[in-house]
């Protein structure tokens, strides 16, 4: 004679067979979990380096390095980064960088300056596969006092981050009162930034931009399509410059497409005589 089970009995037997399937698929580990925005976090920091001496002139490129791992750093935007300067005592700081923190380095000279080279520096916990210096040409070309020049760059490195390959750019524009300068190497940036964008998805770019939120420098930059990540994730006022008792915001991450910070703040430090800026980036 056959009996049927009671509605009990055949819950349990449902729950049972779903347990037993259950653990037999085995744990879900971080492999088969998608990346969550923490896992996809860049932390960048852009920071003038003096030529590796704080604002009294005391050398501190030990410090930089430190500073580096300190922070906990993925990706540096260095300027103002001598290499066989007499000033500097005949150091390639891009070589020493690397050296101390472990990182690769990417170095475009802007100019020749006291027995060396002068410029900009990028390093990356991760490999750079490809890295240029772009010259920023101004009409008429600008003369210093004693007629010397100081011509700026940008330099581009890509980066073969876990999260595919990220472009950034690093650049330090002129720093005269009037705009007249800057507004043309701004230009140029904002052009090499849109070229890059159209073959490159994740670009980003930062630097020592020597004016403030409300320069036209800036409202160009804005107005091209660039973020600053500071105006969307910042803690404080922002204010990178001198270190000692900062006044001005003139140190900038800009994001561009679907990326976004969580995270941007200056932390305290007399390393230097500017204050670093640090941000955390999510990559898309």
């Amino acid at each position: 004679m056959t009996r049927s089970h009671s509605p009990v009995l055949a819950t349990f037997a449902l729950l049972t067979a779903f347990v037993t399937a259950a653990c037999s698929a085995g744990p879900r580990g971080p492999a088969t979990t998608p990346l969550d925005a923490r896992a996809r976090t860049v932390r960048v920091l852009v920071y003038n380096i003096h030529a590796g001496k704080d604002a009294a002139g005391v050398d501190n490129l030990a410090g930089v390095a430190a500073l580096v791992r300190d922070l906990r750093v993925d990706v540096a935007l260095l300027q103002e980064v001598d290499q066989g300067t007499r000033r500097s005592g005949n150091v390639d700081q891009p070589a020493v960088l690397a050296q101390r923190t472990g990182y690769h380095v990417a170095f475009g000279s802007a100019l020749d300056y006291d027995g060396g080279e002068y410029g900009i520096a990028i390093l990356s916990r991760w490999p750079i596969t490809f890295d240029t210096l772009v010259h920023l040409p101004v009409d008429p070309p600008q003369t210093r006092a004693g007629g010397s020049r100081e011509p700026r760059g940008a330099l581009r490195a890509d980066i073969a981050t876990p999260y595919g390959s990220v472009t950034f750019f690093n650049t330090h524009i002129d720093a005269s009162r009037e705009e007249t300068f800057r507004l043309q190497e701004a230009r140029v940036v904002d052009s090499l930034v849109r070229a890059a964008r159209a073959t490159r998805p994740l670009v980003l770019m930062g630097g020592d931009l020597n004016s403030t939120p409300e320069s036209q420098v800036q409202q160009n930059l804005r107005a091209s399509g660039l973020r600053d990540a500071f105006a969307e994730c910042g803690r404080g006022s922002g204010f990178t410059f001198p270190s000692d008792s900062a006044i001005k915001r003139i140190d900038y991450l800009y994001l561009s497409g679907a990326m976004r910070c969580t995270l941007a703040e200056v932390p305290a430090t007399r390393v230097s005589d500017h204050l670093p800026l640090l941000i955390e980036v999510i990559i898309p």
